[in-house]
């Protein structure tokens, strides 16, 4: 193995697969991970100069963190985490759902902070090591839906500047990675995705492409540790009462256009 490694959690799909095919184009060996994907994970994998799949579910921390250690034995040049694995089920402010919470807590924050914990520990690579938490641009501008989800990655958040600080080596690096609204998610139409991905100060739909291109600056070490890049259009910048996919739907109701 001669190529640098990178693992993203959650690469089979979505976000997740368009960050592992940008990695694997740029000469990286892409370590594909999924849950339930294994279709798509294979078929991705397939398509790629130098991929692998490794079978892992979130919610059984020891398993996740198994997974890690398992990797840093045998791969020589280890430098990147991407933690883009994330559940996404609606609750509301007026009252949050225990079940929802606990599994939004342990995938989408506890794992990743835990997986990034023991990459740390155990991968090793001569040119340092890079941990990018994929958050959300809803850890700035936050509405009361998807309450337990907007919770989880307040707490992933919460983990960039703790990670970048008591890292070991002078050379990592944990950064946080928010998106705004990128693929159309939820219960979303296709003309009400059209009209929310502009809900942003540019008015223009974030191209997944730009998503990549960030990620990819971040594993080169250039900025200082402990920062996060909003990759949104400016969405994060505003103050919004509701998730675009509630604001679009009436603006489609009301004879909007994507424009």
């Amino acid at each position: 193995m001669t190529r640098p490694a990178v693992l993203v959690t959650g690469g089979a799909t979505r976000i997740g697969a368009a960050i592992i095919t940008g990695f694997a184009e740029a000469g990286w060996h892409a370590v594909i991970h999924y849950n339930s994907s294994a279709g798509p994970a294979d078929e991705l994998a397939a398509t790629l100069p130098s991929a692998e799949t490794v079978q892992c579910d979130l919610a059984d921390t020891r398993a996740a963190t198994t997974m890690v250690e398992d990797l840093a034995a045998r791969l020589p040049d280890w430098r990147c985490l991407v933690n883009s694995a994330s559940l996404f089920e609606y609750d509301g402010a007026e009252q949050a759902d225990g079940e929802i919470y606990a599994r939004a807590m342990q995938v989408n924050a506890f794992a990743p902070a835990r997986i990034a914990q023991a990459f740390l520990a155990g991968a090793t690579s001569e040119e340092g090591r890079v941990v990018i938490q994929v958050t959300d641009m809803k850890i700035a501008n936050p509405n009361p839906d998807f309450f337990s989800y907007t919770m989880s990655k307040h707490a992933l958040a919460s983990t960039i500047a703790m990670l970048a600080k008591g890292a070991g080596d002078a050379r990592d690096r944990v950064y946080g990675l928010a998106p705004g609204a990128i693929l159309a998610s939820h219960d979303q139409r296709e003309e009400e995705t059209e009209v929310s991905h502009r809900l942003n100060l540019l008015g223009r739909k974030t191209d997944v492409d730009e998503i990549v291109a960030a990620a990819r600056f971040l594993a080169t070490r250039a900025m200082r540790s402990g920062s996060t890049i909003f990759v949104d259009s400016g969405q994060h910048l505003l103050d919004q009462d509701r998730d675009v996919i509630w604001l679009a739907r009436e603006k489609v109701r009301a004879g909007g256009s994507p424009a």
